[in-house]
């Protein structure tokens, strides 16, 4: 065990580390987030949205490790075009590498978290513990049984568990420990499930291997006319990871991560955003329709044939609100708050309206549109005409106001899709998307022409650089390029972009660079023909990650360290949309 661990809490058996050195794994249904040190230390059973029984990421119990017994320096990386993790530590004596992966597909009621402890030339020694609870670490295992075969039984709460791979583990302290040995050029698996029902059958780990590996490998297509292939499989197997059967994709997979240390600014986004949503559907249309379109879509189509007026900005993956908000009574991770539920279900979002045309409407170019996705895209058109004169909380979720951006997103998504909702209804399409930009300019624009964030507030919003790239405006129209100079003139910081001017404080002392602005900047100068800057922004923002390439929403620019929820999808909707966009132009054949 780990030095540092002695001086933890007694509840405590690993210390939380730094974002970056946290990988993904995820099958779907749910995600783990596995640490440096071989320590599962956040995962939600049996879904997304389930209370944690890894909980040691926010100051909780429960967690799951596999550490070297020796002194070690650790390293890692994904198999290529999968959430399949290969922990690697360099001992004083030999590599260890731990690989791991959440069985894939995913079973909804039933967590297969795979293990699997490889030797190279000498043995491969490591300590193991798991430590199952359940509510966030407020109901211990029990009932712990071993078997003839070996196998461990338990309980906690609801849940039934069962590890395989671990029959020497003995009982302290209420935790299972095993010291074990592998010998040179060896393996052993250790095989986790959990599940609200009773668990069946044992899992064949081999066979579950190979399962795995396959449905990675016939998930992920390869890019090679992308711009960054390696990182655009990479980021599209995060998005295939984080979206359910059914189409839902959650925002992020953790809760309570700080945007800024102590700020009180600690969200839940365990849930889907219909605007995340879009981002990562028109990400997979940008070349051939992808299977994330069209399950982008399904889910959306779902939602406003259910909800009609009452759309709302984000839902559950079972098409009901994110519950209201309400704390853990628990430390949290360093600087943060354990908040469950998102404040975001009582909010009208105007701008998300118009992100789920845009999506529809790169469906529509697909020819992959359904009669009830056309029906469900001409009743969001009868949305946005009713209510676009109203506030709204906007893209960042804030006060109710005349944001611009809301009003610009609509006037892309109008245009965009309406050749695809029929005669009778894209002429009106077309005509409201006039309407809205007529006032829109009449409204706000500033002095130097650049759009304003909103009427009764100066200053530059980095949100205003995708509608032109979306289709409201041309990309070389005055206003666009008026925007996109203010924005990199005056929301940039050593080459990473923040949302807006924040309360009057200097860039980076209210908040982080927010990544997928980064990556907007990219895409702006992209469409208006400077490719060359387009890839310098694209590299500097994809250079925002640690060892597993995970992107969150925000990036400290002057420690240069990841701040959030992780991973951010939208984050990666952006990267890859970015990179198959460059991959198109003179300078990105060059690469291939």
């Amino acid at each position: 065990m780990d030095a540092s661990a002695k001086t933890d809490p007694p509840n405590r058996v690993y210390s939380p580390h730094v974002l970056r050195e946290y990988a993904l794994l995820a099958d779907g249904h749910r995600g783990a987030v596995v640490g440096p040190r071989g320590d599962v230390a956040w995962l939600c059973a049996p879904g997304w949205e389930s209370p944690a029984v890894f909980a040691e990421l926010i100051g909780g119990r429960g967690t799951y490790g596999v550490t070297p017994v020796e002194t070690y320096v650790w390293g890692g990386c994904y198999e290529p075009s999968t959430l399949i993790w290969r922990s690697r530590w360099v001992t004083t004596s030999t590599p260890i590498e731990c690989r791991e992966a959440l069985a894939y597909p995913g079973d909804r009621d039933r967590v297969v978290l795979l293990r699997r402890v490889e030797a190279f030339d000498r043995p491969a020694v490591v300590d193991v513990v798991l430590d199952l609870w359940s509510d966030y670490g407020r109901q211990p295992s029990q009932d712990l049984r071993r078997d003839d075969s070996g196998r461990w039984t338990m309980r906690a709460g609801d849940l039934s568990a069962r590890w395989s791979g671990a029959g020497d583990a003995e009982v302290h302290d209420g935790r299972l420990r095993l010291r074990l040995e592998v010998p040179p050029h060896e393996r052993h698996n250790l095989v986790l499930e959990i599940g609200a029902r009773e668990l069946g059958e044992p899992v064949d780990p081999g066979r579950a291997w190979q399962s795995t590996e396959s449905a990675w490998t016939s998930a992920v297509p390869k890019f090679a006319d992308s711009a960054a292939p390696h990182d655009s499989q990479h980021a599209y197997a995060v998005l295939r990871g984080m979206t359910a059967p059914g189409g839902g994709m959650v925002a992020a997979a953790t809760l309570g991560l700080p945007e800024r240390a102590e700020a009180g600014r600690n969200f839940d986004y365990r849930y889907v955003w219909l605007r995340d949503q879009a981002y990562a559907g028109i990400a997979n249309g940008v070349h051939q329709p992808l299977d994330l379109l069209d399950e982008a879509v399904a889910f959306t189509t779902a939602r406003v044939q259910d909800d009609g007026d009452r759309l709302a900005p984000a839902y559950r993956l079972d098409g009901q609100r994110p519950p209201k908000e309400h704390t853990l009574d628990l430390p949290g991770y360093p600087g943060g708050q354990n908040v469950v539920g998102n404040w975001v279900r009582g909010q009208f979002q105007l701008d998300m309206l118009g992100e789920v045309l845009q999506l529809y409407a790169t469906s529509g170019r697909h020819d992959h549109l359904r009669s009830d996705d056309v029906a469900a895209a001409t009743r969001v058109v009868d949305l946005i005409e009713q209510r676009w004169r109203k506030p709204d909380a906007g893209v960042w979720e804030i006060e109710d106001a005349w944001w611009t951006h809301s009003r610009l997103a609509c006037v892309a998504g109008l245009r965009s899709a309406a050749d695809h909702l029929g005669d009778s209804h894209a002429g009106r399409a077309s005509a409201l998307a006039d309407a809205i930009m007529a006032e829109t300019s009449r409204r706000c624009l500033d002095d130097d022409g650049a759009w304003l964030q909103r009427p009764d507030r100066a200053g530059v919003d980095a949100a205003l650089l995708l509608p032109p790239v979306r289709g409201a405006l041309s990309p070389t129209d005055p206003r666009s390029l008026a925007t996109l100079r203010a924005v990199t003139d005056e929301l940039v910081e050593d080459g990473y972009v923040y949302r807006y001017q924040a309360d009057g404080l200097p860039l980076g002392d209210a908040e982080g660079a927010f990544l997928m602005c980064g990556f907007a900047v990219s895409l702006a100068k992209l469409a208006a023909g400077d490719t060359v800057e387009a890839y310098r922004w694209f590299e500097r923002q994809r250079a925002a990650v640690g060892p597993p390439r995970l992107f969150a929403e925000e990036f400290d620019v002057r420690q240069h360290q990841l701040r959030g929820n992780l991973p951010q999808a939208f984050v990666h909707a952006l990267m890859l949309e970015s990179s198959l966009r460059l991959g198109e132009t003179e300078q990105g054949m060059g690469l291939k």
